[in-house]
């Protein structure tokens, strides 16, 4: 005989089946009971329908753990159910039961009841003598159903249809996904509250009392995929001042991680070489060290204020800003390499130097910015450069505001991304 010949219970053992934990993980409420009527074991779905632990219900008989309501003189659930459980014993099969009222006290008000409605059968498990060993005690909670039938008219003593049951059977399914999607919900929510918090914790305070000429905006995507957008400001000396922006690939805590450790490195490079073209080469190095690092785009920036020039190199991020005090926006595109890791690292990395005037405003950004589905990216880049043209005349503060504004308008719930935005009165 072959294997698929074999009985059911021969091929379980052989691949290693654990008949308890399915028996556990199944998605109707079920409960074994002994000839006695007395539980022996019962499975989550159970113990969530029914509102009772495993150990309120192991070793004590059914009709103990869930009395008629004795304030009710016609409630007849443990009747009817103790009837059919009988002709379960005495016929050795199945025995499916009316659709059948019998209210339940509340765990957590004992001695209260609440009106509840089951659809119910009773499966005899017969031992090699053909008598009844154990019985599937399956139900399936009808309230909802009922309540709905009545909100239409119908009297719930109307039996259920083969329609209505499988109505009731996709309401507990409904019901079912309804409570894991708000427990995962919940995972996500404090995931994310996680991550932005370990965000948080790593940048650098967005209120700077001691850069009066410097504004900086953080805003965690709204949704449960937190980024991995950074911002970084660090005095060189007295006379230059470096600026970086960063976006690592991918959401949640590992991106927050990957976050904290480029970000440091960065930091470390810059102030070592003062050279962002360097800075940025050794961070490239740095990354291949680094899990979740790779594609990772940056902008570093060396603002000199004596020499009044802006030095900058871009690793695949989105071009800085520098709006001039006639209100020019120029767009520093000119230092472009690929991401980190994108590219052949042993080549030297691209630089640039531009002079401004005073009263020019510097603006770095991740593309949480200006990045929206379905539309270019340039034509977002053309709506911040707009933006900043309007407002450029506003200090740094006020100018943020007005960014974001625009950019991130008041209807929508917030953005997909990340977003960091940094500016610079020069």
């Amino acid at each position: 005989m072959s294997d698929s010949d074999a009985p059911a219970e021969r091929r379980g053992r052989g691949i290693g089946i654990d008949y308890a934990e399915v028996f556990r993980a199944l998605p109707s409420p079920a409960l074994l009971l002994t000839p006695d009527m007395v539980a022996v074991d019962a499975n989550r779905a159970y113990e969530r329908v029914s509102g009772r632990s495993l150990a309120e219900l192991l070793g004590r008989c059914v009709f103990d753990v869930f009395p008629d309501n004795p304030s009710d003189p016609r409630a007849s659930g443990a009747q009817a159910l103790r009837a059919s459980l009988e002709r379960v014993l005495a016929t050795c099969g199945p025995d499916s039961m009316a659709l059948q009222k019998y209210s339940v006290d509340m765990p957590d008000r004992p001695g209260v009841f609440e009106e509840r409605y089951w659809s119910t059968v009773n499966i005899p498990l017969l031992d090699a003598d053909g008598r009844v060993s154990l019985i599937v005690h399956r139900v399936e909670e009808v309230t909802a159903l009922i309540r709905a039938r009545r909100a239409l008219g119908a009297a719930p003593e109307v039996p259920l249809t083969a329609e209505d049951a499988m109505t009731a059977d996709l309401l507990n399914r409904s019901l079912e996904l309804e409570e894991l999607n708000e427990e995962l919900r919940k995972a996500h929510a404090r995931a994310h509250e996680v991550a932005v918090t370990l965000q948080r914790a790593m940048l650098p305070s967005t209120t700077l009392p001691d850069r009066p000429g410097v504004a900086v905006r953080y805003r965690p995507a709204t949704s449960l995929n937190v980024c991995g957008d950074w911002y970084d400001l660090i005095d060189l000396d007295a006379r230059r001042l470096a600026v970086a922006v960063g976006d690592v690939v991918g959401h949640g805590l590992e991106a927050a991680g990957t976050m904290g450790q480029l970000r440091s490195a960065l930091s470390a490079a810059i102030r070592a070489t003062g050279r962002p073209a360097t800075a940025l080469s050794t961070l490239a190095a740095h990354a291949h060290t680094v899990d979740g690092a790779l594609a990772t785009t940056a902008v570093q920036v060396v603002i000199d204020r004596t020499a009044l020039t802006v030095t900058y190199s871009r690793a695949g991020h989105p071009p800085p800003l520098l709006a001039h005090s006639d209100g020019f926006v120029e767009v520093l595109d000119s230092a472009t390499d690929p991401p980190l890791g994108a590219g052949d690292d042993s080549l030297p990395r691209c630089e640039s130097t531009v002079g401004y005037g005073p009263g020019s405003t510097l603006v770095l950004y991740t593309d949480g910015l200006i990045e929206r589905r379905g539309e270019d990216i340039y034509a977002g880049l053309d709506r911040l450069a707009h933006s900043v043209e309007r407002h450029h005349l506003l200090g740094p503060e006020l100018l943020a505001d007005a960014v974001l504004a625009d950019l991130v308008p008041a209807p929508r719930r917030g953005p997909d991304d990340d977003t960091a935005l940094v500016v610079v009165r020069l």
